[in-house]
């Protein structure tokens, strides 16, 4: 059975599209999932997605992600799409090396079939060795592919990559 990765360890992936070599921490994604908010509206049928409101924290691990609502999609009792939104969409999470990794973003969409995740809205990861910014960030899990781009109306993808040995002479 082939376990499905956590949403900000591909955010962390999407640091690797300029030369960060860490991966967000692996044993996070054998760690149960907590899920807390104000309400919660569900069908126990997976007729109709899960829908989460007045603040909404997951944690996973040293994964930690908060926004003001959630909507998740069920098939046959298995998770198939998360869409986070509003807050802004905070994630953070600690590598395997050990270094934080964090995120903003107006929207977080996770397609868990397609492997597939899209950051949008004032997007910003920031991690130990750089940044990357822009209107949307996609990241195809199963083809390492990231895109990143404004929306249609302009903008600039923005990356600043800090020296491997920053400090030191």
């Amino acid at each position: 059975m082939k376990s499905r990765p956590s949403l900000a360890p591909v955010v962390a992936l999407a640091l690797l599209a300029f030369a960060c070599n860490a991966f967000a921490r692996s044993s996070d994604r054998r760690q149960p999932i907590d899920i807390e908010g104000g309400s919660a509206i569900y069908s126990t049928d997976d007729s109709k997605p899960t829908v989460l409101g007045g603040g909404v924290t997951i944690t996973q691990g040293t994964l930690r992600i908060t926004s003001a609502n959630a909507e998740i999609t069920m098939r046959n009792g298995e998770a198939v799409r998360a869409v986070l939104r509003g807050g802004p969409v905070k994630m953070s999470q600690q590598l395997d090396d050990g270094t934080p990794m964090s995120s903003t973003s107006a929207t977080a969409d996770y397609d868990m079939k397609a492997d597939v995740v899209v950051l949008s809205g004032s997007v910003n990861v920031t991690q130990t060795r750089g940044t990357l910014s822009g209107d949307r960030v996609n990241y195809n899990m199963r083809t390492g592919q990231v895109a990143s781009g404004a929306a249609a109306g302009g903008g600039r993808v923005k990356m600043r990559i800090l020296p491997k040995n920053a400090g030191t002479p």
